[in-house]
């Protein structure tokens, strides 16, 4: 493993476009040691180089470069699904807070594709246990109203903010009533912050990680409100 971030290769979003026209288990065998080398080594080094910098606003983030912790894994999981196709052709890390399941928990996310880049901040979906929690937390006036708060402010650093696929219940839930001042964030299965765009000329240079780690920044209030929630 590379312990320091130098950028990613731009060769490693060629590998990720070849990936998408050759998506089965013979092209990407030999072509395995490419995907370590232009891809997966980086990406060890940005989880390390970013979790240093997220300890700064999450003292307990889990920051490990291996596959199934911070790093996801490539291969599909094609059991019920229609689409065989056995490789995923993005690139994705996980930095998340606190001691239970990482997709159970506060964390950042980073999403590379062949055109693109995501960055996203949050909780994409509340477990069954942890909706109750959140809405109760969103119908007391204190904390409701301090995530509208840190919801408008971040609007202005994310003023297309992306729900990453998440679609709200259509009705508010039992025991809220109908016109509840948050009945939209009671609709809620999750809360995110994202930033979705092309490819920033800095992932391919060291400077990366402060790039990413600046718009992780912004999403901390969303992130500690999310953590509060879940520790109260």
């Amino acid at each position: 493993m590379t312990s320091t971030f130098n950028g990613f290769p731009k060769k490693g979003i060629e590998f990720l476009s070849s990936l998408e026209q050759n998506n089965n288990r013979e092209w990407f065998t030999a072509h395995k040691a490419e995907y370590e080398e232009l891809l997966f080594q980086p990406a060890q080094a940005m989880v390390v180089s970013l979790g240093e910098r997220l300890r700064q606003i999450a003292p307990d983030i889990q920051a490990i470069p291996k596959v199934d912790k911070s790093i996801f894994r490539l291969y599909r999981d094609t059991r019920f699904s229609k689409d065989k196709r056995p490789y995923k052709t993005h690139l994705a890390m996980f930095m998340w807070e606190g001691d239970g399941p990482k997709m159970e928990s506060p964390g950042f996310y980073l999403h590379l594709e062949k055109d693109k880049l995501l960055i996203a901040g949050g909780m994409h979906s509340f477990t069954k246990d942890q909706l109750p929690v959140y809405r109760a937390a969103v119908d007391d006036d204190t904390s409701g109203k301090a995530l509208v708060n840190i919801l408008r402010a971040g609007e202005k650093a994310f003023p297309a903010r992306d729900n990453m696929g998440i679609e709200d219940y259509k009705r508010v839930p039992r025991g809220f009533p109908q016109d509840h001042p948050r009945a939209e964030l009671l609709k809620k299965k999750g809360v995110t912050f994202a930033e979705q765009g092309p490819l920033p000329a800095s992932l391919f240079t060291p400077r990366a990680a402060d790039y990413i780690y600046k718009r992780f920044e912004k999403m901390a209030p969303l992130h500690n409100w999310l953590k509060g929630m879940i520790r109260a």
